[in-house]
């Protein structure tokens, strides 16, 4: 969330409680896979395993907005969280590391990182894994990045990151969340991605729209949380990068 280390704070909002368990949206919220052969990483491959998908996400937001690494792939780790690899110089993928692990940290997301310096090929056949559907929860628990053409950014509606934000409301009990995102949708002008159930009664929304919308609605929505469940966090990631966007739904 040296002189190598990014000291820039997230670009974010967030009213965050106990973060909560982590399962699904991989269909709403990651987009597209495909298979990924097993090619040799030639720079070094960085590895942070975060705690709760909200922090994951602001942990990677601020990588990418750290040093000029990529997101490789993305993979629920079948213990309420989610584990990340980018690729990228070794200088870079440090200082990227060293500032997502500190975000995740202070989201309560007990992150865990190392790095790998040229990582073996023979090893890339455990390091990278193939796409995986878990037929016990029916989702894919393995995301490639689907990194937007730049050639055709122009004409997207998330091109333009200065005026963009995503938003995640995240409570324990449908009611708390239902409620908050009806009262999101009415207070600004925003767009739901998707729902996540989490486990234990845990469920996440996300939205999306321009910034002071989504930080408007966010405010609004995690307001009537209130009795009617727990609230496990409400977050804002304003001007998400690539990697993020990357891991969204294509219009």
């Amino acid at each position: 969330m040296a002189s190598s280390r990014s000291t820039r704070k997230p670009e974010t909002a967030s009213y965050t409680g106990h973060v909560g368990q982590v399962s699904n949206l991989s269909q709403q919220l990651f987009g597209q896979v495909g298979n990924l052969s097993h090619k040799r990483v030639n720079d070094s491959l960085g590895i942070l395993e975060v705690f709760g998908l909200t922090p994951a996400m602001v942990a990677l937001d601020q990588m990418d907005k750290t040093a000029g690494i990529r997101l490789h792939q993305a993979e629920l780790n079948d213990f309420l969280g989610i584990v990340l690899k980018i690729t990228g110089p070794q200088a870079a993928v440090k200082a990227a590391m060293a500032a997502g692990e500190e975000t995740a940290r202070q989201m309560n997301g007990r992150p865990v990182a190392t790095v790998i310096n040229k990582p073996d090929a023979r090893a890339m056949k455990a390091l990278e894994s193939p796409v995986e559907i878990s037929p016990l929860i029916q989702q894919s628990i393995v995301k490639n990045p689907s990194y937007e053409d730049p050639a055709k950014s122009e004409n997207s509606p998330m091109a333009d990151n200065a005026s963009f934000a995503l938003g995640f409301i995240e409570t324990q009990g449908f009611t708390a969340v239902f409620e908050a995102i009806d009262s999101a949708c009415k207070a600004a002008n925003v767009e739901v991605i998707g729902k996540e159930k989490l486990g234990g009664g845990y469920i996440t929304v996300v939205i999306k729209g321009d910034v002071a919308a989504v930080k408007a609605a966010i405010e609004s929505g995690v307001s009537k949380v209130g009795s009617l469940g727990k609230l496990i966090a409400g977050h804002v990631i304003a001007r998400p990068s690539p990697a993020v966007l990357a891991l969204l739904p294509k219009a």
